[in-house]
């Protein structure tokens, strides 16, 4: 099964225009807290990337913590959880994220 999440993320990255998952995190308001290159109020896309970089699970686990949202790992200030967000599109803006934002 994280197999398969995992295919159907990457695939949407390659599927899908870089400009279409910035435009997807700014729809869902992603981007009044993150930024690609630099820390706002969360951490900036690029050290999601590296944090995450060389894990396996890391879409999934990233994609999780969008869904879910959470407090402790970036800092005191917890990020809400984006429930209404699909399992597509949470796995797509994981992807988009991991492969820093670009």
């Amino acid at each position: 099964m994280k197999l398969l999440s995992a295919l159907v993320a990457v695939s949407a990255l390659f599927a899908v225009p870089a400009f279409a998952n910035l435009d997807l995190a700014k729809k869902n308001a992603c981007m009044a807290c993150h930024a690609v290159d630099k820390k706002l109020v969360g951490p900036a896309y690029q050290d999601v990337a590296k944090k995450y970089s060389g894990q396996k699970d890391a879409v999934a686990a990233v994609a999780k913590n969008i869904k879910a949202g959470g407090s402790g790992k970036w800092g005191p200030v917890p990020m809400p959880a984006q429930a209404a967000l699909s399992e597509a599109d949470a796995n797509t803006l994981a992807t988009w994220i991991l492969a820093g934002a670009k």
